[in-house]
């Protein structure tokens, strides 16, 4: 049984320079000893490795040592800084005599240890992806609690899915601010059954900035509903509320059996306007108790998940529409079997798979953004992004399978005259529907996905919200996102599933 060699394994000619002068040789230049002893292609290699290793050596060292100026200066602060740097460099120096020596075993027409020196290159990439990469696992376990809030609120978002009708509980107590000669403002006239406040004293002092503490006011609250929570809020003389604070904690207190609360509050630090001529003001004191009434309804955050995974599988399912209906024919152009007839039709061939190549070659991401240049935000550039995508792909896969199938019907259907349409509809076509069918459901699903994903650059869908709710920190809103992907994704991956299996 014969078996082919490799081209390391044939029989080389002799080397052009002696051993000695190869090694030398690949000293001055990596892997030009390799090249005089006539194995080019391990030459070419170790000398590409050699150049990119050190390319990104210097890369690392100038990153490292930047904001200082010379070259010696550079070096030293990079590893003092990174002191795999250090460890870098000794492999690299490794690496660098083995290859000297490895010229010196070809020359010699000694086999070499290329396995040891391709190890030697894996291992010196992987220490720079590791140190490029910032890989830091300690972080990540000690992080990890950190993230667990979050976490949980993405893995269990629910809570946020439903609303219920709020109903505002608020009552109103005007204070004077300073007490003067005239009477505080009268106590406001609450009707029956509406909540009530009542303050002693009704007028007051500011605190002052690391100064003197305000007038202590007892507020005593009637009509509140029991055991909610009711928020003390002030609002200034121009209109301005804000929360009340004592202790560095928010005021607020929870009412008893009957609705009713007592607590003291101080007036609080506030500037003026620097145009005050009066000599007093008007604050209100205000306790707010906000409670959920009414069955439960779908949040604004669940209505809009909903109505933008919609959004995405249709726009997904457009995509391929689209796509497949333009990568029909083109398929066919790019079909090796199909179109080698003559020159004309094999430049045509070419064309198309140079067109498809580079088309595919760009990721969807690329022509989400393009396409929002061309036509703006919205459910259409991602459509415009996966649709060019998917040409391409379909193009290529289609085109695959026309030029896998059998000729022995072809040349039936030509043997009966028919020409290049008939021999397409009647020979071609009945042999390429099930891989047709399997590749157009297969670009499918991976529209959908990439439907969620393209939306992040503003090409529609629930990508989009994903994105926005991530930036605000809103993780359980996220977290709905989140899960209707997975649960679009797994329907339709079964779905796919049950449609390949009937009719491929």
């Amino acid at each position: 049984m014969n078996h082919r060699k490799k081209p390391e394994q044939e029989a080389r000619k002799p080397s052009l320079v002696p051993p000695y002068l190869a090694g030398l040789l690949s000293l001055v230049v990596p892997g030009l000893g390799q090249f005089l002893a006539r194995t080019y292609r391990r030459g070419a290699i170790l000398l590409g490795s050699f150049i990119s290793l050190v390319g990104l050596m210097i890369w690392r060292i100038q990153l490292a040592g930047k904001r200082v100026e010379g070259a010696l200066e550079i070096i030293q602060k990079a590893y003092r800084l990174r002191p795999i740097l250090i460890v870098l460099t000794v492999l690299m120096v490794i690496f660098y005599l083995w290859i000297a020596y490895d010229a010196y075993l070809m020359a010699k027409r000694t086999r070499g240890t290329p396995l040891g020196l391709i190890f030697m290159v894996l291992i010196i990439f992987f220490i720079m992806g590791w140190q490029i990469g910032d890989i830091n696992p300690v972080a990540l376990v000690t992080d990890l609690d950190e993230a667990a809030g979050p976490l949980s609120e993405v893995l269990w978002p629910w809570e946020r899915a439903v609303t219920y009708p709020e109903e505002e509980i608020i009552a109103i107590m005007p204070i004077q601010v300073p007490c003067t000669e005239s009477d505080p403002p009268d106590v406001p006239d609450y009707g029956e059954g509406e909540p009530r406040l009542e303050a002693e004293p009704r007028c007051g002092q500011l605190s002052e900035q690391g100064g003197e503490t305000g007038t202590k006011i007892t507020l005593h609250g009637e009509n509140y509903l029991p055991g909610k929570t009711v928020n003390i809020l002030w609002e200034d003389p121009i209109g301005n509320e804000f929360r009340a604070r004592q202790g560095g904690e928010y005021v607020k207190v929870v009412p008893d059996e009957n609705g009713e609360f007592t607590i003291d509050i101080v007036l609080p630090y506030r500037l003026l306007p620097p145009s005050a001529t009066e000599p007093s003001y008007i604050w209100d004191l205000k306790a707010r108790q906000v409670t959920s009434l009414g069955a439960a309804q779908a949040s604004k955050e669940l209505k809009l998940a909903i109505e933008k995974i919609i959004e995405t599988i249709f726009i997904g399912m457009m995509a391929t529409f689209f796509g497949v209906i333009i990568a029909l024919p083109v398929s066919f152009l790019a079909a090796r079997n199909l179109m080698s007839a003559n020159k004309f039709t094999l430049i045509i061939y070419y064309i198309a798979r140079g067109v498809m190549n580079i088309v595919r070659s760009i990721e969807p991401l690329i022509w989400a953004v393009i396409a929002l240049i061309v036509v703006g935000l919205g459910p259409f550039a991602g459509i415009i992004a996966l649709t060019i995508h998917s040409i391409a792909a379909l193009g290529k896969l289609y085109s695959e399978a026309i030029e896998s199938i059998d000729p022995g019907p072809i040349e039936a259907v030509q043997a009966t005259g028919a020409n290049w349409a008939q021999t397409i509809m009647y020979g071609v076509v009945p042999q390429i529907i099930p891989p047709f069918v399997s590749f157009t459901i297969y670009r499918w699903d991976i529209n959908i996905r990439m439907s969620t994903i393209i939306g992040m650059v503003g090409g529609g869908g629930i990508g989009f919200l994903l994105i926005q709710w991530m930036r605000l920190l809103d993780y359980k809103a996220a977290g709905i996102a989140i899960w209707f992907i997975t649960i679009t994704v797994a329907i339709l991956d079964y779905v796919s599933a049950e449609i390949r299996e009937r009719f491929v």
